[in-house]
């Protein structure tokens, strides 16, 4: 066979190919096109129904790559390629491949469990595996937050699922406990007085359960007493409700001249000969 006569065999060859090629490429094209348009479709309409904005998102996404992965198997099989028998040849390597992908796949699994129990909401602010802040998104692979420094952590969700979560947004009301020690020669009754009519001062504290304040320890220069007071979190956080009522304490205790002593030890030195 000479050069010219192989030439032109390859050139057939490309040439019937050609089509094939071209009509799979539409065909993909015009999945990722209908991925996408159904993605947004299905958005809008969950968003009409006001189902949860996670849900949204993660049925959006399933919505998405399920018809690009069919739109991606239909242009294999329109080029030539037979999916079926690759498909079924994969054997040990598919196995391996799977093992491979056992992590992607748990995380993918999470993240959609995540979404359908729903111990969190995008926006809530929670802590989880060693960290806390706000949901801003639950991938497919991790969930991203926000953390009180202005840091971006992102989670496997996996390690979201299985790690304890404390939702901190979803709590309608939280305690606070302060431990004070004050002098001596206090009046403890006076102290306590004092300071159960100076947390009053915090917005949103609760009745129900009731303030108590209790004496639990003599140490070295001081008597020790917790204060543990619950508030509204619809009206105030955790963090303010904590400093104003240490502000206010501390200013009642000021003009009811209750002292908060500093540590003082008293050192004895033997007498020279």
């Amino acid at each position: 066979m000479t050069w010219n006569e192989l030439f032109q065999q390859l050139l057939n060859a490309i040439l019937n190919v050609i089509p094939s090629v071209i009509a799979s490429i539409v065909v993909f094209l015009v999945s990722v096109f209908l991925a996408t348009w159904l993605a947004k479709l299905v958005r809008k309409a969950l968003e009409q129904r006001e189902v949860r904005r996670d849900l949204v998102i993660l049925l959006s996404r399933l919505t998405r790559w399920t018809v690009m992965i069919f739109g991606g198997i239909w242009a294999l099989q329109v080029v030539g390629f037979n999916v079926s028998a690759f498909i079924a040849g994969l054997g040990v390597t598919g196995l391996i491949i799977g093992f491979a992908l056992q992590d992607i796949s748990k995380n993918f699994t999470s993240g959609a469990l995540l979404m359908i129990q729903e111990p969190f909401s995008l926006g809530d602010y929670i802590s989880v595996a060693g960290h806390e802040g706000e949901v801003l998104d639950v991938q497919m692979r991790a969930t991203e937050m926000l953390s009180p420094d202005g840091l971006r952590v992102l989670i496997p969700n996996a390690d979201v699922f299985t790690n304890t979560i404390i939702n901190y947004t979803r709590t309608s009301r939280r305690r606070v406990s302060l431990t004070i020690g004050v002098d001596y020669d206090s009046d403890l009754q006076k102290v306590t007085e004092t300071a159960l009519q100076a947390i009053r001062a915090v917005p949103g504290l609760l009745n129900d359960p009731a303030p108590v304040l209790f004496f639990h320890h003599f140490s070295d220069s001081s008597i020790d007493f917790t204060i543990r007071y619950w508030f509204d979190t619809d009206e105030s956080n955790y963090f303010a409700a904590q400093d104003i009522g240490v502000k206010a304490i501390k200013q009642a205790f000021e003009r009811e001249n209750i002292a908060i002593p500093f540590p003082i030890r008293t050192v004895l030195m033997p007498k020279t000969l």
